[in-house]
């Protein structure tokens, strides 16, 4: 994976150890929050496009009425690595509820426009995809252009102990939030179909 800068050693550091600290062992510091939450407002497209056909328009000249506050934001991506470590442990149903619980507990808060549950989306997927190899960022005319990697090599491993930690830290996460459906897809087709379809969440 090659990065763009020395702002984004944060992001090396996190993806180096996807399974090696549980998501929960540290605390993501503002500089690296605000970093993460910059490369997703950069990969926010202008419009996305639901299943029922509702287009949600995304102002990009209106960023500080799209992002969310430092520390909800610093919560998504810890929910992001988590949903990373399940991804490199091949915990795919695990996975879709870490997700899934984010997103519905984000939306029963009513503290969201629908821009920013968009944005909150995009979040999330962005430090999965970083974490686990599937983008890298180049520079560009002296700004950052995110690649993304559709057959990056899964260069991690899980041990049996890594593979059990990550399943008691979504159950635990996953019990604080709202109930979720008996028969959610795995969290990786969700997500993906959520993107192409332009959805911020799986209904």
């Amino acid at each position: 994976m090659r990065m763009a800068g020395k702002g984004w050693a944060c992001a090396v550091l996190l993806a180096a150890g996807v399974v090696a600290v549980p998501a929960s062992a540290q605390e993501l510091s503002e500089m690296a929050t605000r970093k993460f939450m910059e490369y997703a407002w950069s990969d926010l497209p202008e419009a996305f496009t639901k299943p029922t056909g509702e287009t949600i328009l995304i102002d990009k000249s209106k960023k500080s009425e799209v992002l969310v506050p430092l520390d909800v934001a610093r919560d998504v991506i810890r929910v992001g690595r988590l949903s990373a470590h399940a991804q490199v442990c091949e915990l795919a149903q695990d996975q879709s509820d870490n997700f899934n619980s984010l997103m519905r507990r984000e939306i029963a808060s009513k503290k969201w426009t629908p821009q920013q549950i968009v944005y909150i989306h995009r979040l999330h997927l962005m430090v999965v995809q970083l974490m686990t190899g599937r983008i890298k960022l180049v520079e560009k005319e002296g700004g950052k252009e995110v690649v993304v990697e559709e057959a990056a090599r899964q260069t991690q491993t899980c041990t049996a102990e890594q593979k059990q930690k990550v399943k008691e830290l979504i159950a635990a996460y996953v019990k604080t939030g709202p109930a979720l459906a008996a028969t959610a897809p795995p969290a990786a087709a969700a997500e993906a179909a959520a993107q192409s379809a332009g959805a911020p969440v799986q209904k």
